[in-house]
């Protein structure tokens, strides 16, 4: 979703968002020495000559990607006496964040064998230079209490809430469902250059601007925590700890000669430093597939799971490379050599890596899972005649479901079958599905969260069937077993409830939003819907309420629907413009699986308090209703009243000007009732009695 925010706001790139930090360096450029860096430990080369040239001008491309140059803003000195070059140079940048970011990540850059950078800031220099004889004791600074970034889960009324950006607004509230209305929390005009994005755990708010990104938290203050300088920078992404954030930006050549550079920034989420910075060419970036505008997949590096985030990986030319996070470098200092991989991807919960390698030559496709970080290959799967490859994991990283889209004997069509991997179970046992109807196109696929089922979307146009499947039978045994068939839907599209059990099937683009809300452990509808040109489907993290969305791609309709689990229309709010909607995210319970199943089992103890509370909310709307109700009789009775004075006031007008006498009273009128008769047909019938 963010590429294609993405690319709705390309034309905005250089717009400033109303960060008034952001927006004061952009106006007040700084005029100290705070702005300036020191590179040390460069080649000594001739002024006047190629070589001085050639390195002012590499330089400058190795710092003007970091930030600005001001104009002027590179020197490099000279011995007056042999004209040759120090051996350190001198960069302006606008802004001291870019200096500083420029020190971080190029302290120690390789330029060669024989130079090494190293770097200080002007300042360091000058204050080195000053240290004062007498120690000067530093002050103490007074303790900022800072405000509790998890309060917003403490919410009395357990509701959720969610973010919601209409052309140059970007506003959260909370879903009071019980009021039938959303509750603004905080809103803030030009918040964002393009797009938000909440954290993984629902702990910040991301937002872009030209200088960089910025989070932001709290139930309601939404203050600003942590800015990440990265000029330019287009897309953000979370590992799911949250401890790290990578940042990335696209620069075009500024001449034929350059090459279109990628850069990515990996962030320390608290202490705002760069962790580690890739950069290149857009080609080395773009392995694994690429976009019109960002030239790369997206995200370009997939963290492991779990809240850790100790592993993250990506497609080289000739394997995949995993970094550990203790040193932000490759696990062994080399990648898993597999050549001409093609997609990988992480188990959600554990440190699995999933590959896929297209048939090359003789040699057939294959599935091959690793443990990391030994890089052990713990399973593999050879797959013949393939086509297209695709991995679905289950939310708890029990199961790998492998697509598989294979040839037929004449090459000349597809059809489909499923390899499903048991990953907990010993020597991960692999069961082969294949629909009844082999020729069936598969539309859409889904595993149910926390659960062993899955559904999926298949068949022809212009119905689809849907069939619903478990990998435990009635005996909890490993055997994949078909669960239903639904016949002729008008779907193409599955979303699961985070808590599983039930789904929506959605017809989307072509169906023109059809929903239908249904219940997997009944196997039957709950409720059916429609969403007119419905774009985006949400559930929120409990469960209990779901989202439809009409976003700018529709110029009509832009809005959103709240729909409770089971498909009541809670209420509907109108957005011109609207471009984003998404929910605030939860962190995982912390009750064990006992306390959960301890409240299942006294649910009814706990839901008496919030039946009175439900009694209330009913009360207090249906005296909404009672008082909206007696407000619109009183403004009646008032029009009346008015009409019927100005229809006495202009009756001597009337006569006057048809020359009668007008009666306005009921009694003297005589209506005058005529009733007739007509019959329609005669018919004789002699009726013989036994």
């Amino acid at each position: 979703m963010a590429v294609d925010i993405i690319h709705q706001n390309h034309l905005n790139m250089f717009k400033y968002s109303d960060d008034e930090d952001f927006r004061e360096e952009e106006i007040k450029i700084d005029h100290g020495f705070d702005n300036i860096i020191v590179v040390d430990n460069l080649p000594q080369v001739s002024l006047g000559g190629e070589k001085f040239d050639k390195l002012e001008k590499v330089i400058r491309k190795i710092y003007s990607k970091i930030g600005g140059i001001k104009d002027n803003g590179f020197f490099m000195p000279v011995d007056e006496k042999t004209g040759e070059s120090l051996g350190y140079c001198f960069i302006e940048f606008n802004t001291r964040q870019e200096a500083v970011l420029a020190k971080e990540r190029t302290q120690g850059y390789k330029l060669d064998k024989a130079h090494t950078f190293s770097l200080n800031l002007f300042e360091e220099i000058e204050m080195y230079t000053n240290v004062p004889e007498e120690l000067a004791l530093p002050q103490m600074q007074p303790f900022k209490q800072m405000e509790n970034l998890q309060l917003w889960l403490t919410d009395a009324k357990a509701r959720d809430q969610f973010v919601v950006r209409a052309r140059q607004d970007t506003e959260v509230s909370w879903n009071d469902a019980r009021l039938l209305k959303p509750e603004s929390v905080h809103k803030h005009p030009f918040w964002t250059e393009s797009y938000v994005q909440w954290s993984p755990l629902g702990t910040y708010l991301g937002t872009i601007h030209p200088q960089g990104c910025a989070i932001w938290g709290g139930a309601s203050s939404f203050e600003r925590l942590r800015r990440f300088v990265h000029q330019q920078v287009q897309l953000i992404d979370f590992s799911p700890g949250e401890k790290f954030i990578v940042t990335y930006s696209s620069h075009e050549p500024s001449n034929s000669l350059d090459t279109h550079t990628v850069v990515l920034n990996i962030f320390d989420t608290r202490t705002g430093k760069v962790k580690r910075c890739f950069q290149g060419s857009a080609d080395e970036f773009a392995v694994g597939g690429a976009g019109d505008l960002t030239g790369i997949s997206w995200p370009f590096f997939k963290w492991a799971g779990g809240r850790d985030g100790k592993y993250f990986a990506r497609i080289g030319k000739n394997g995949v490379s995993v970094y550990e996070t203790e040193t932000f470098t490759l696990i062994d200092k080399k990648s898993i050599k597999v050549e001409n991989v093609m997609d990988f991807s992480w188990s959600p919960t554990d440190p699995v890596l999933a590959l896929f390698v297209p048939e090359l030559g003789n040699q057939p496709a294959k599935v091959s899972l690793y443990q990391i970080p030994s890089k052990v290959e713990i399973r593999q799967k050879n797959l013949f005649s393939v086509s297209n490859c695709k991995m679905y994991w289950q939310s708890n990283g029990d199961y790998l479901a492998v697509k598989v889209d294979r040839y037929t004997k004449t090459k000349k069509s597809t059809y489909t079958g499923f390899e499903l991997f048991r990953i907990k179970e010993r020597d991960i046992p692999i069961e082969v599905l294949e629909l009844e109807n082999k020729s069936d196109k598969i539309i859409d696929f889904a595993w149910e969260p926390k659960g062993h089922r899955f559904a999926v979307i298949h068949g022809d146009n212009p119905r689809h069937d849907i069939s619903f499947y478990s990998m435990k039978t009635t005996h909890h045994t490993s055997r994949v077993s078909k669960l239903t068939t639904l016949k002729a839907k008008q779907a193409n599209a599955l979303y699961w409830s985070p808590c599983g059990r039930y789904i929506i099937l959605a017809g989307l683009k072509g169906f023109n939003g059809q929903l239908e809300f249904f219940n997997v452990d009944e196997l039957e509808t709950m409720g059916m819907a429609e969403h007119f040109m419905c774009t985006d489907i949400e559930w929120d993290p409990s469960g209990r309420y779901v989202a439809t969305v009409v976003t700018a791609v529709h110029e009509m309709e832009n809005g959103f629907n709240i729909w409770s689990f089971h498909g009541k229309l809670l209420y509907r709010i109108m957005k011109d413009n609207l471009s984003q909607f998404q929910w605030r995210p939860r962190p995982p319970s912390l009750l064990s699986s006992e306390k959960e199943e301890e409240i299942a089992k006294n649910l009814k103890k706990y839901a008496k308090k919030y039946e009175v509370e439900d009694q209330d909310v009913s009360f207090w709307l249906s005296e909404q209703d009672s008082e909206k109700r007696r407000l619109l009789n009183k403004e009646w009775e008032a029009l009346l009243k008015k009409w019927n004075s100005d229809h006495d006031n202009e009756r001597l007008k009337r006569e006057e000007l048809t020359g009668c006498e007008f009666s306005d009273d009921d009694e003297e009128s005589e209506a005058e009732v005529v009733i007739s008769e007509e019959v329609i047909n005669v018919k004789e019938e002699i009726i013989t009695h036994a």
